[in-house]
């Protein structure tokens, strides 16, 4: 983590990750693919999210979640930022030939070796079944149905935990302290997720964030009253209503909005606890 010296008013208390630890190389050619700016907007063309637009050009890198090629060795070939992700990404050489992209560990190196298999060594970077992973042990990009490639704790500095095995089923701790029973057969990777000093980065000042293809957010108290339920009064008046609303009239606090006949209910243990 990198603290800036205050020599302009938007560099006072900035705190911007450590990209050091980086390879200083371009992105693998064949696992580049152009990414067209939606600016929030969907096949239609209206806006279905608010303050996108504009911001820095990006590619996507192909990631391979489900990393395919059971028990061929991979060497780390260089490690990347992608702008995509608030992790770290790993390039990987198989014994094969073939490279791909996967997410990277916290603490894994260029030069390491790592793997995918069902008898694979427990350690930073290998990818294993939960059936042969110990309680206890942190993992992330885990798979939800087998075969189907990681779909939950993917982002930067997160991990979950084992907390038992029951019958075909293990009992994992999510990042937001949901538990929830996930098949034996499922894979997930050991370690935790690279770059955790995420959570901790000040962004410091707008410019940043229109970098990120974020644009402003204006309150709704600020407007009037023909667009926004907030809006209107005199001077800085109070919204008037009991709870507040989003500009389409629904409550824009607590509401939940999780489909009570989901598939997947009956394998949640524990709901997340509520923010305070």
């Amino acid at each position: 983590m990198k603290v800036k010296k205050p020599i302009t008013p938007g560099q006072r208390g900035m705190k911007t990750i450590d990209y050091s630890l980086l390879s200083k190389k371009k992105p693998e050619k064949a696992l580049v693919l152009p990414l067209k700016k939606k600016a929030g907007r969907n096949k239609m063309g209206r806006i279905t999210v608010r303050h996108r637009g504009g911001g820095a050009k990006r590619k996507y890198r192909v990631i391979d979640f489900g990393q395919k090629k059971l028990d061929v060795p991979a060497k780390v070939e260089a490690l990347e930022y992608d702008p995509n992700r608030s992790a770290f990404i790993a390039l990987l050489k198989y014994e094969d030939g073939s490279r791909a992209y996967v997410l990277s560990a916290d603490g894994l190196k260029v030069g390491d070796e790592v793997v995918c298999s069902n008898t694979a060594q427990i350690k930073v970077g290998n990818r294993v079944p939960l059936k042969n992973i110990p309680v206890g042990m942190p993992i992330f990009n885990i798979e939800i149905e087998p075969g189907r490639g990681g779909k939950i704790v993917r982002s930067a500095g997160t991990s979950a935990q084992i907390l038992s095995k029951e019958g075909n089923f293990v009992l994992v701790k999510l990042p937001s302290k949901e538990q929830r029973l996930i098949y034996q057969d499922c894979f997930a990777t050991i370690g935790v997720v690279s770059n955790p000093e995420n959570k901790i980065r000040v962004i410091g000042k707008a410019g940043v964030k229109r970098h990120m293809g974020i644009r402003p957010t204006v309150r709704g108290s600020a407007m009037n009253p023909i667009d926004h339920p907030h809006g209107g009064g005199e001077g800085r008046a109070p919204i008037g209503l009991k709870y507040p609303k989003t500009p389409w009239g629904k409550p824009a606090l607590g509401k939940k909005t999780r489909n009570k006949k989901k598939w997947s209910n009956r394998y949640i243990v524990k709901r997340r606890k509520k923010k305070k």
